[in-house]
Formats: C-alpha cells, structure tokens, sequence
C-alpha cells in the first residue's frame, strides 16, 4: 500500500447536487467538504477539480440549438460556481484553500498560473481549479489529466457517484457486471471502457500519473484512496 504525495480529487459536478437533479445542496457540500478534510489531514498535497454537471448541461445546450464553443464556456462558468461553493464549505472547516480559474476573473478568484499552483500546495494549501482549460472542447477529465500533469501529481482520484469503480458493463443493467480491481491505460482502448476521454486517458499513460476511480458515496473512501488502499478500481500509469 503506497500513499501518494500529491494528487487531483476529481468531483462530478452532479455530486454537489445530492439527491437533487440540479442546483448546489449545501449539506451535500458541507459532507463531501468534511471527507475532503479527513484525507488532507493525512498530509497529502491536494487539488481539486470539479465538474459544472448540476448547473449546466451539454444536452441542454443540444436541445436550445447552441454552438458548441458557447455551451462549453458556459460549462466552465458553471465549476466556478462550484469551486467557490466547495472552497467556502471547505474554509468553514479552518482549512486554507486558493480558487484558481483558467478564465480571468480576479474578484472572485485567482488566475492559474503553474508555479503558483505549486507553491500554494507545497504550503499545505488546498488548490481548487475551475474553469475547465479554458478553452471549449475539451471535457473536465482532459482538464483534471492536464493539471495534474501540470503540477506532477501521483494520481488523478475519480470519485463517483454510487459507482464504485470499472466494470466491464453496465452494472446498473447487468447484474453479472465484473469489476477490475487493476487496469492498464491499454486497457482502456483494447475493452473500450469509458472511464475517461482518449485525450485524458493519453495524458495520464505519458505522464505516469495512476487514476483510481472509486465511489464517493461510502465515507472515508476518499482518505482510503489517498492512502493508496485497494477500493474501486486503479488504472496504473507506470
């Protein structure tokens, strides 16, 4: 069992809706805020990434006849709102965060820069990246592959929402679904296994950087998986 020294907490914007379909529930945020705080109480470097899901929609933006390029910037605005939702739960907690945004918008939040991303890690702060790459086109999993490329981070943690890692099927539809324990970033293209985008996937495989998708929705789960214990399923990156 290998803990690992720094790493990318990726949260589904769907997450902090709780068992809402949209919107942001603040006791949903304050539970995720209070794990998030157990696993960085083990000393991990941690940043944190999440998705605009329960605020805006690509299929909404589909049904409205939207371009892409407009949806997708809408999309980035939308983890910013989340990113400053979790960012206050988190500081309510006493512990010292940084929101930092791909798009410039300085009275609410930081630019990313990479060095200063570092720097804020390595003084035990918890960096939260919003705004996508900043550029349309590109999903949160590219955006969560890249930064931790960015920072050299050891794993990109994929937490789920009621799926408790990678299955061969669909679990929800087969009941004879088999989880992996264990993947190869290979693995992923050979089974065509929908754990991320090709773009992440290639980041993650050049960078050695493991992904460990497990579910979030069983407490302590997120500081096991910082701790580097078996839950779900990890795709190794070396």
């Amino acid at each position: 069992m290998k803990k690992y020294n720094r790493v990318i907490l990726k949260l589904s914007g769907e997450a902090l809706a709780g068992n809402k379909d949209v919107g942001i529930d603040p006791i949903t945020v304050k539970e995720i805020a209070q794990e998030i705080k157990e696993a960085y109480e083990t000393g991990v470097q941690l940043a944190i990434i999440v998705g605009g899901g329960n605020i805006w929609r690509g299929k909404s933006a589909s049904e409205m006849g939207m371009e892409r390029a407009s949806a997708d910037y809408m999309g980035m605005l939308a983890t910013v709102m989340n990113a400053l939702a979790l960012q206050n739960a988190l500081e309510l907690l006493n512990i010292e965060t940084r929101a930092m945004t791909s798009i410039s918008m300085e009275q609410v939040a930081e630019p990313y820069i990479r060095r200063r991303a570092i720097r804020h890690l390595e003084k035990g702060r918890i960096v939260i990246f919003g705004g996508g790459t900043g550029n349309p086109y590109f999903s949160t999993d590219t955006t969560a592959a890249l930064r931790a490329a960015e920072i050299n981070a050891d794993a990109i943690l994929m937490a789920k929402n009621k799926v408790d890692g990678v299955y061969d099927s669909d679990p929800f539809l087969n009941p004879n679904a088999k989880r992996f324990e264990h993947l190869t970033f290979l693995d992923l293209v050979n089974k065509d296994l929908k754990v991320m985008d090709a773009t992440a996937a290639t980041l993650c495989m050049d960078n050695n950087i493991d992904v460990v998708v497990f579910n979030m929705n069983t407490k302590g789960n997120i500081k096991k998986a910082v701790m580097g214990e078996v839950i779900g399923t990890t795709v190794k990156g070396r």
